[in-house]
């Protein structure tokens, strides 16, 4: 064989031996596109697993502090509403003691009455426009009785560890501390340092928001100047110190909680959520970390780390993580809207199991903030 025909052959083969050489995994685009469904890359083609440093979070501060009003007991009295039942009788007719009931239009049907409406009225109020009423069907205008039997129009939700979570009726003015102890105290934890729930992740929502009461000063410490009175329909939540959980909320496919383990990172949490969904702001993904009475944010840039420019981040334990669906300009209220949802989340898991109905795919989440 002549020499050019070697050199021809080596030519020939050359490109295909460079072929066969491997350099590893490589970062495919479009298994980890911005805007798909598709969940993103496996975390084992990020071995580098970086932990934030202190610097990179934020405080966030709150408009929700207590106030000095709640820490007085409400001057408003009881008022009816529908669900309440009420005992009516008319002095000195044996016969026409009934119980009714206050219907959802907020009337009642009593005796002659074709239909009383007496949604708002405390019970002295009640007691006197059903006498009224009456006497314009008989000719002496009657005395009557209104008794309370049974509180349906107003409620706090107490739910989380302890002894018997569930929906309690608001007639008095209650505080705090005594709710607690109306669901029979807070559950001890067997094998936690404390032996009590987790009282720094624990929280009180009303009306949407978020208080910043502190639980651990108020049942630890017993810093009454945090034992506010509740309203109807606030929501206290005593959050277990067993839970070892990750929220991944958001524009995902699938919010969900994650559960937690030494090596889980940014993008496994992700992954576990479906992914991001089409036009999820992924250079500012928002991760919370820190206890509800002293939470801090920070902004990691997710495109970066899929693309392969910046290492992935490792998470800690309670962590939330937020994928934004809109720009957001001002942080610290992007960041009061993503605490809110976070509780609205768990105020609706813990509320569809108090209910008896189960969470399906982790999370029952509300709309975005």
């Amino acid at each position: 064989m002549t020499s050019r025909n070697c050199f021809l052959i080596w030519l020939f083969l050359l490109p295909l031996l460079a072929g066969c050489k491997s350099y590893g995994p490589r970062f495919d685009a479009r298994q980890a596109e911005v805007g798909t469904n598709a969940p993103p890359v496996s975390a084992t083609r990020y071995p580098q697993l970086a932990s934030l440093d202190e610097s990179a979070f934020s405080s966030i501060d709150s408009t929700n502090n207590i106030r000095p009003e709640w820490l007085k007991p409400p001057t408003n009295f009881f008022r009816l509403g529908p669900g309440d039942v009420i005992e009516v009788e008319m002095l000195g007719e044996a016969t026409s003691r009934a119980t009714v009931t206050i219907g959802p239009d907020g009337k009642i049907y009593y005796s002659l009455l074709p239909g009383l409406f007496v949604w708002g009225l405390t019970l002295s109020e009640a007691k006197e426009l059903i006498a009224t009423e009456l006497g314009k069907y008989i000719r002496v205008k009657p005395e009557t009785a209104v008794t309370l039997r049974t509180v349906g129009s107003k409620r706090v939700w107490i739910l989380g560890s302890v002894q018997a979570p569930g929906v309690y009726a608001l007639t008095n003015p209650v505080t705090l501390l005594e709710a607690i102890a109306s669901a029979g105290g807070a559950i001890s934890v067997p094998g936690s340092l404390s032996g009590m729930p987790d009282l720094q992740n624990s929280f009180l929502m009303r009306d949407g928001q978020i208080l910043r009461v502190d639980f651990h000063k108020l049942i630890s410490q017993g810093d009454l100047t945090q034992n506010i009175y509740l309203q109807p329909e606030d929501f206290i939540y005593l959050r277990s110190s067993t839970a070892r959980n990750i929220y991944v909320l958001g524009a995902v496919a699938l919010p969900t909680i994650v559960p937690y383990s030494d090596q889980l990172s940014l993008v496994a949490a992700l992954a576990s959520a479906g992914g991001t969904i089409e036009y999820a702001q992924v250079s500012h993904v928002a991760l919370i970390r820190g206890s509800l009475a002293n939470p801090r944010i920070a902004v990691v840039d997710y495109k970066a780390i899929y693309k392969g420019k910046a290492p992935d981040v490792r998470l800690q334990q309670g962590d939330v993580v937020y994928v934004p669906f809109v720009p957001y300009r001002k942080l610290a209220v992007f960041a009061e809207g993503v605490l809110r949802q976070f509780v609205h989340t768990i105020a609706s898991n813990e509320g569809y199991r108090a209910s008896g109905y189960p969470v399906v795919g982790g999370v029952v989440g509300p709309a975005p903030p």
